[in-house]
């Protein structure tokens, strides 16, 4: 009996990437019997002519348009619109890189292990320098706090991973996801699918590829968002925040701490110390994740240097959701 998959990629202007994406999930449509379906953002580049054009050529490939933008209701509303037949979801975003097989290693392993989730691993890859910098912290506990699909070389039950493969019948029946999260709408809804008895499993057959931000700002504001959202996720669910989800949690307070350091220096200490642990951590960071690269000497504290802005936008991020938690009217 064939397998129908629904295949969900979130867009808002990915014109680079696209084409060749679906080029790429086409050849995998056809051997798992699964249909594409684009949840446009509203893309002001060429992404929806790419898609359109690309289109015309098969049934396999649907638009629809995602008014409120954000990824969470982009992936509801295919699953609305076209999962009445389909036994699983996969959902692939649009600037990341996949094996040729992978939404058939994907199925194979929900088909063996007969549970509602699988989640990948993730290496991150980064171009220019910056961006080289980022992908090293992020693939090491100085960045990721020792996520196990961040870090690789694990296979089993998780708390939480990417997200690449969801039975849909099990993604509807939790409710699918919460479209209030701009961030960290992935571990929300693995809570709620492990309160429901579910098992998420981290496979070891296939992987992605991520490539991170390649500027600081932007690095900043997207942990600031993670941030946020994580902080969300504990007053939602009033879980226990793990300890690698506390440690960033003392950043923000050690920042403003040494705007003190006017009336004593002693004040400056715990940002030096934060300072200089994350440079000594993210060069040997930088060693370990290019070891046979010859690396400048000025790169070996750049990764460190990323690793301090993802842990001051996730600190802020979190403090200022506390912050203004009294003043909010969270949605029911």
């Amino acid at each position: 009996m064939s397998v129908l998959v629904l295949i969900v990629i979130p867009t808002l202007n990915e014109s680079r990437h696209i084409g060749a994406l679906l080029d790429a999930l086409l050849v995998e449509a056809e051997a798992l019997d699964a249909r594409i379906v684009v949840a446009d953002g509203g893309s002001t580049d060429e992404t929806l002519s790419i898609v359109g054009r690309l289109a015309l050529g098969t049934s396999r490939i649907a638009i629809v348009h995602n008014r409120r933008r954000v990824q969470s209701a982009a992936v509801n509303l295919a699953v609305e619109q076209f999962g009445d037949d389909a036994d699983y979801l996969v959902r692939v975003d649009a600037h990341g890189a996949y094996p040729p097989d992978y939404c058939r290693a994907l199925v194979a392993e929900a088909e063996q292990r007969r549970v509602a989730s699988i989640v990948v691993p993730m290496v991150t890859v980064g171009r220019a320098q910056f961006q080289r910098a980022v992908a090293a912290a992020q693939n090491s506990p100085i960045g990721t706090g020792g996520s196990a699909h961040r870090i690789g070389g694990a296979c089993g039950p998780v708390d939480h991973g990417h997200h690449a493969l969801m039975r849909v019948n099990a993604f509807r029946a939790v409710g699918g996801y919460d479209e209030t999260f701009r961030a960290n709408e992935d571990a929300e809804l693995d809570h709620r699918l492990r309160m429901a008895g579910h098992t998420i499993w981290l496979t070891d057959r296939t992987r992605m590829t991520y490539f991170p931000r390649d500027n600081a700002w932007g690095l900043f504001r997207q942990y600031f968002a993670y941030g946020g959202g994580r902080a969300r996720n504990i007053f939602k669910h009033h879980m226990r925040p793990r300890l690698r989800q506390v440690a960033p949690l003392a950043i923000l307070p050690v920042v403003l701490l040494a705007a003190l350091s006017i009336w004593h220096w002693g004040f400056l200490v715990p940002l030096a110390l934060w300072g200089v642990g994350c440079i000594a951590l993210g060069m040997r960071a930088a060693r370990k994740f290019y070891p046979d690269d010859a690396v400048p000497a000025v790169f070996l504290p750049l990764v460190g240097i990323a690793a301090m802005v993802m842990h001051l936008g996730w600190s802020a991020g979190f403090w200022l959701h506390v912050a203004q938690r009294p003043f909010r009217r969270e949605p029911s």
